[in-house]
């Protein structure tokens, strides 16, 4: 046994020995580290001992015992007991796996399943060539049949693999597998199974690799590590995430382990089902039994955390890969970078594009676009013009989606000049010519800067070019139009739209809606509502019957709800109000308090109060001018009916109005202002905040008293 080892081994011992350990023989080194050779070459033995020597045993067997002495109660307490059929070293255990909601097991090995080795088969090329036959044959069974009986050679298993191997149409695959089941060739093994499965797989038949794993199982053909694997991969492929959960339950039952692209899908499917703890615990579990995390499965985990905005995660991922000495690849930088996007961390993901560019590696252009993206919605300009210099300069890749990307940045941002550059310099690329949605970015910075005669004009270049206009640019050029006033042009850009093909949806809708709020003209009015007619007739109805003040509540009532229940619920908000605005126009004050009240009722305003001990506030920014100024009303009428019985008052109330950033809120703080004046309501505008209006309790007391007695004396 010793003669055997001493020639393949080379066996490290690190020996630490305590003060109290006196039955253990005295071995003393004058040096922390010292290196022992025996006569046999290549065994080694390295004999590391604590920076402390122990002290002398009392009673010692030999002065200087030699080293098989010293390595006797190791070899009887530490190595196994030799057996007489140990002369090699053992093979790794069968590899098994662990159900991840139960202790894992003492024994994991990451092994890959054995592939079978083939010998050289003389016949390849011409089973080769007939295999390119039946590849081009029509995918009728009949047709795929007939070629088969020119088969060259007799179909041995070694042939009969060859051939399935090199069918490419999943079709064929599985109608030669169902051939050679009918012909009794010579029995069907996994790999047969196997080699059909993976064909399936590229073709996205989940059902028909789910059938050939029953039939396995019902004939009692195993199921080995790929099998499982193609099951679990195309499930996920197919978003059939339950199936691959239910089959990767069954793999481990079946102590089979799973080998790296199993982990990486698995984990994929867990924080795609949102099953967080789930794929942590795998994870955990996986790094205890010794499987490194490629960069796809820290890719998984990246995404997950960045879904649901986990900054802390995003960083555990970051520092795993740095502890496993796991450099990131494209993939994952692009990944990692669209997790802080989505975290809200911007200036922690400029610092992860810079370390990239900085490891050598090239961005692509999901990459720029994904950082494009986050600079927009972190309004950050400068950062975003800088990024698009660097892009020209180093000449980076650019498709159109990026091209896009940018556009609508420059038009969150109202980069009028950069987005006119950037439109001019896509006129002259061959490969990214502006599209539709290119030209709606257009149309949105136009409109949104009031440049109603190069919105105009650009919707002209769009029908010259043969530009097909989608609903999107028809509602950013109508929406510039109704602000201008320019109704006659509205009326003719929505019908040669609609000739165009474009259908209406719930924004355009809503454009048209806040489009008559702002009508002055009963004139103006109908034309603007002949549109809406012909793109919402029961939306058009229910305006009609809104300013109809003989109308019942509860008839009013059933009919919003109605309206509501058919329209998207991100169009909802922006109906009520302009409905509300509609109304208020018309002089129809009751009208649009019930509709405020129905809106509240509906959860269309969630936000609108907020209550704490010592505040009070009313939060408007979500609301347009109409509905603003109706909420103020509301609000104060309610706090007058709260101070005569008396109960009991907050010490601050605030009202906010926001900036006049938001969509439905622009100029919403001036307009509060003059609203909060007319009512000679006790609210004043707060220094430290733009947009916000505080009253103290006192402020609300007193100015309810005084319209008590205003009352009282008109009385």
């Amino acid at each position: 046994m010793a003669t055997s080892l001493s020639s393949v081994l080379d066996v490290h011992f690190t020996v630490h020995l305590s003060v109290s350990d006196t039955k253990k023989p005295n071995i003393i080194f004058n040096s922390p580290f010292r290196q022992y050779t025996t006569t046999k070459r290549g065994f080694t033995i390295l004999c590391n001992s604590s920076k402390s020597s122990p002290k002398p045993s009392p009673e010692p067997t030999q002065k200087n015992p030699n080293l098989s002495d010293q390595l006797r109660p190791l070899s009887t307490t530490t190595l196994p007991k030799p057996t007489t059929h140990q002369n090699q070293l053992l093979s790794k255990p069968k590899s098994t796996w662990v159900n991840p909601t139960k202790p894992k097991r003492s024994v994991l090995s990451l092994q890959r399943h054995k592939r079978s080795s083939y010998s050289y088969n003389p016949q390849v090329r011409e089973l080769k060539l007939f295999a390119h036959r039946l590849n081009d044959c029509d995918n009728s069974e009949a047709a795929f049949l007939s070629v088969l009986q020119e088969i060259p050679h007799p179909p041995t298993r070694e042939n009969a693999l060859l051939i399935l191997n090199s069918l490419r149409p999943w079709q064929k695959a599985r109608l030669f597998l169902k051939w050679i089941k009918t012909q009794n060739f010579f029995p069907l093994e996994t790999i047969f199974y196997n080699v059909t499965m993976k064909s399936l797989k590229y073709g996205r038949q989940f059902e028909l690799i789910e059938e050939l794993a029953r039939e396995m199982i019902n004939n009692q053909i195993e199921l080995d590590n790929i099998t499982y694997c193609t099951l679990i991969t195309c499930a996920k492929k197919c978003n059939h995430f339950d199936k691959a959960v239910e089959w990767f339950e069954r793999m481990y039952k079946t102590s089979l382990m799973p080998d790296e692209v199993t982990y990486s899908a698995i984990l994929d499917v867990y924080a795609r089902l949102g099953k967080v703890e789930e794929v942590l615990n795998l994870y955990e579990r996986a790094r205890g039994s010794g499987w490194k995390p490629d960069p796809i499965a820290f890719s998984v985990l990246g995404r997950m955390f960045g879904e649901a905005g986990d900054y802390d995660g995003i960083r555990y991922v970051l520092q795993e890969m740095k502890s496993l000495d796991v450099q990131p690849n494209l993939v994952v930088y692009n990944t990692l970078l669209e997790a802080m996007g989505k975290a809200g961390k911007p200036g922690l993901a400029r610092s992860l594009f810079q370390e990239m560019v900085e490891s050598g590696l090239t961005p692509n252009e999901k990459t720029l676009t994904v950082l494009v993206k986050i600079y927009g919605k972190a309004r950050w300009s400068r950062d975003a013009l800088e990024l698009w210099k660097q892009m020209s300069s180093k000449g980076w890749p650019m498709d159109l989606i990026l091209y896009n990307t940018l556009l609508n940045m420059c038009a969150d941002l109202a980069l009028e000049a950069e987005a006119e550059r950037l439109f001019e310099d896509m006129k002259g690329s061959e490969q990214c010519r502006p599209d539709s949605w290119s030209y709606t970015a257009m149309l949105n910075i136009y409109g949104s800067g009031g440049n109603v005669d190069k919105a105009v004009e650009l919707f002209e270049e769009m029908s010259e070019s043969g530009v097909k206009l989608n609903v999107m640019g028809c509602t950013c050029l109508i929406q510039c139009l109704g602000k201008a006033k320019r109704i006659e042009d509205l009326v003719r850009v929505f019908g040669v739209s609609i000739k165009r093909g474009v259908k209406p949806d719930d924004r355009l809708c809503g454009c048209l809606l806040s489009i008559v709020s702002l009508c002055e003209e009963s004139e103006d009015v109908d034309k603007v509502l002949a549109c809406l007619q012909q793109s919402n007739p029961k939306l058009f109805a229910f305006v009609k019957l809104a300013t109809e003040e003989k109308t019942s509540f509860e008839t009013f009532k059933d009919e919003f709800r109605g309206i509501l229940s058919e329209t998207a619920v991100e169009a909802r908000r922006p109906f009520c109000n302009c409905l509300i605005d509609i109304c208020r126009n018309r002089k129809l004050h009751e009208r649009a308090h019930e509709l405020l009240y129905l809106g509240t009722l509906y959860g269309l305003y969630p936000g609108l109060h907020n209550k704490t001990v010592h505040e009070w506030c009313l939060d408007v920014r979500s609301l347009s001018v109409g509905a603003a100024h109706t909420a103020l009303e509301e609000w104060m009428g309610t706090l007058s009916k709260i101070v005569q019985h008396k109960e009991e008052l907050p010490e601050m109330f605030s009202a906010q109005a926001g900036s006049g950033t938001h969509k439905f809120s622009q100029g919403l703080a001036n307009s509060f202002a003059s609203h909060v004046k007319k009512l000679a309501a006790p609210f004043r505008q707060s220094e430290q905040k733009v947009g916000c209006f505080v009253a103290t309790r006192e402020d609300v007391v007193s100015w309810v008293q005084s319209r008590l007695a205003s009352s009282a004396a008109t009385a």
